[in-house]
């Protein structure tokens, strides 16, 4: 019998209250103590007298990179879910089906083959520039994935996994040939985006990337009961009247979305999409009503976790957060592998 929707809820309360703790700790941890009086001090300034340098580092530094690592994160944990229910399979991430490397790709060839573009462009709207080049990589995979993996056999989990592997691998050689193109400069931020790296956040980037992030999950609300009957299969999903091209091209839309918004501003970061569905399927069931934004959640709270470690381990040094998290993941993803395989015998 499946569990009722009103037993969930209070554990989704919890994973909300979990994640507030772990956002003020992380706030508090790192090379400059922060005291209380700095949480007192407005970030403005109010007089002639400017921050002092633990309440500037806190509203400056600290606050903006933890309110856009709970955007990119809830914006991976988002994407995975999606991708999840999008393909019918546990094992998709946007990181391991080409689509943040296809987003990388793209950032990667704007910043070095076509650096010009920049130029070109207002300086008020520069900031925009590699968020809209990596939606036009991430949502090119998305499609070109999709339509792939259905031409050689549709409905093959392990089509689905080998091409997005392809792409991942052309991905990367775009990513190596331009490195390769690259002055020490580009180089330099080229560097940043393969590693992943949430250091140069600030209120403009947390500020918009959480208002995106708001946009796609009320898109995704909407999206939710038409992924719980795709998941019966697109016979049964048609039968009851659901507009399957649609549906998909909505759930391409949003992941490519998440994908460009994660990429574009904190490079790649890995295994946060794959891992954060897994976890919420264990707490709230399979409902994509609750799964959605119980995976958000659980996205969020592992990149503020791996953020904090990255930022403090090996202080006054920094561990790029992308290397962490696949420190973490690629473990994890061996875990799930090794149970879909045992699954697939017993079958």
């Amino acid at each position: 019998m499946a569990e009722p929707r009103a037993a969930r809820l209070p554990r989704m309360a919890l994973l909300g209250l979990i994640l507030a703790f772990a956002t003020v700790l992380a706030a508090q941890l790192g090379a400059v103590p922060i005291a209380a009086a700095d949480w007192l001090t407005p970030p403005w300034h109010a007089g002639s007298e400017p921050l002092s340098g633990s309440a500037y580092v806190l509203w400056q530094l600290r606050l903006p990179r933890l309110m856009l690592a709970l955007a990119v994160g809830a914006s991976l944990g988002l994407a995975g879910a999606l991708s999840q229910a999008l393909f019918r399979n546990p094992m998709a991430d946007p990181g391991l089906l080409g689509v943040t490397s296809g987003a990388a790709a793209a950032v990667a060839l704007a910043l070095t083959l076509f650096a010009g573009l920049q130029l070109a462009v207002p300086p008020e709207l520069r900031l925009w520039l590699l968020p809209a080049v990596g939606f036009a990589g991430a949502i090119s995979v998305c499609f070109g994935l999709e339509r792939l993996s259905r031409w050689l056999a549709p409905g093959s989990i392990a089509a689905l996994l080998l091409s997005g592997l392809a792409i991942q691998a052309l991905a990367f050689a775009v990513v190596g040939l331009c490195s390769f193109l690259a002055s020490d400069e580009q180089l330099r931020a080229l560097n940043f985006w393969t590693l992943g790296s949430l250091a140069g956040a600030n209120w403009t980037m947390a500020f918009s990337s959480t208002a995106l992030l708001a946009a796609v999950f009320t898109l995704t609300r909407q999206l939710a009961p038409r992924l719980n009957a795709l998941a019966l299969g697109e016979a049964v999903a048609a039968h009851v009247g659901i507009d399957v091209e649609r549906l998909r091209a909505g759930a391409v839309l949003a992941v490519a979305l998440l994908s460009a918004l994660a990429v574009a501003w904190c490079g790649s970061i890995g295994f946060i999409g794959l891992m954060a569905p897994h976890l919420a399927r264990q707490l709230v069931g399979a409902d994509a009503r609750q799964v959605l934004p119980a995976s958000a959640l659980c996205g969020a709270l592992l990149l503020v976790a791996a953020d904090t470690l990255a930022r403090t381990l090996a202080v006054p040094a920094e561990i790029p957060v992308g290397i962490f998290s696949a420190l973490i993941g690629a473990p994890w993803f061996l875990f799930l592998l090794r149970g879909a395989l045992r699954r697939m015998g017993t079958a």
